[in-house]
């Protein structure tokens, strides 16, 4: 997310194995604890308060997302994901029986497209250090969640990182190199539960010929991952959806193709103020994500749609001024 532009046990493996087939669909939250930490308050249709979650699982969503930093601020936007609140927030979502991604930005705030900052106390490191890190600080993560009972059905390495992440070593002018970070949070993660999909992660999902040259890089330099995760913001690219939803459907279907991976749109999001348009989105996102031949395709994720603009300042939540969720999210009921 180019974030910044808008603000300045046994029972619960068999219950996780039980939901793997479905359609994954969900929203990434992580702004939702400090949001009620500081008073936001949540209420359906009727004007009821509601807990959040609920409220999501009722407009049709099965999974949750969750972002990780390193040594997060304390900043209400900016900061928190600690590995201790994810833990906390990862449990509140299995009691709430929804399906579980963890996204390691390894950086201690947003890792997008235009910036992938080495965590502070990473900065300095050799690079084979650098390299012990990633594997220590995605397997301390995951291991603290299987702790408390709780494994992620998929974990992406890496936020978007068309460029690369953990700049400049993991830079995507040295493939060598990030391929080797990306293969060191991959194993860390098999490590600690070899059933967990790792995704990889970037943004565009409707231009394929980035997709095409990143994905080939990764094959030659070797890459180890299950899944390719896509994010979808017709926004960003200054167009509606409608005239880049065939491009993403080729881009979905040529990625399954060709790598032989699934496909997932992990991050999607409309304006909150075109209700209409943003329901029209979603439907068209999940019906493209639908269609990819042999159930390539797993699910789509609404990036904070609940991170209403009035506290976030951010323009593509899905969230009304009164505090209940946008028309828009009903997509997802369909």
């Amino acid at each position: 997310m180019l974030l910044l532009l808008f603000i300045s046990g046994t029972t619960i493996a068999l219950a996780q194995k039980k939901n793997t087939s479905a359609f994954a669909k969900g929203a990434d939250v992580s702004w939702l604890p400090q949001m009620e930490a500081t008073g936001y308050r949540f209420y359906d249709t009727d004007g009821k308060e509601k807990d959040c979650l609920q409220l999501l699982k009722e407009r049709g969503m099965n999974t949750i997302r969750l972002r990780v930093f390193v040594n997060p601020s304390q900043d209400k936007t900016n900061g928190h994901c600690s590995k201790e609140e994810t833990v906390a927030m990862a449990l509140r979502a299995q009691k709430a029986k929804m399906r579980i991604m963890i996204d390691f930005h390894y950086s201690d705030t947003w890792a997008d497209p235009a910036k992938q900052a080495k965590p502070a106390a990473w900065a300095n490191l050799s690079f084979d250090a650098l390299q012990k890190k990633v594997y220590e600080h995605t397997f301390d993560v995951l291991t603290a969640l299987k702790k408390a009972g709780v494994t992620p059905e998929w974990v992406q390495v890496g936020n978007e990182i068309p460029g690369g992440m953990l700049w400049p070593d993991g830079s995507t002018n040295n493939w060598a190199q990030l391929a080797q970070l990306l293969n060191k949070g991959y194993e860390a993660t098999k490590a600690v539960n070899a059933k967990i999909k790792v995704i990889v992660h970037v943004d565009e999902g409707n231009n394929n010929e980035k997709f095409r040259w990143f994905f080939d890089k990764a094959t030659e330099h070797k890459v180890k991952y299950d899944v390719i995760g896509l994010s979808y913001y017709p926004f960003w690219i200054k167009k509606d959806y409608s005239e880049t939803i065939a491009d993403l459907q080729n881009n979905l279907n040529d990625m399954a193709s060709r790598y032989q991976k699934e496909v997932m749109v992990v991050e999607v999001g409309g304006v909150d103020e075109q209700v209409q348009n943003t329901k029209e989105l979603l439907a068209a996102t999940i019906k493209a994500v639908r269609a990819v031949p042999n159930n390539k395709g797993l699910g789509v994720l609404y990036w904070e749609p609940q991170g209403a603009k009035s506290w976030s300042g951010y323009g593509l939540s899905a969230w009304q001024p009164d505090g209940k969720p946008s028309p828009a999210l009903d997509a997802f009921k369909e």
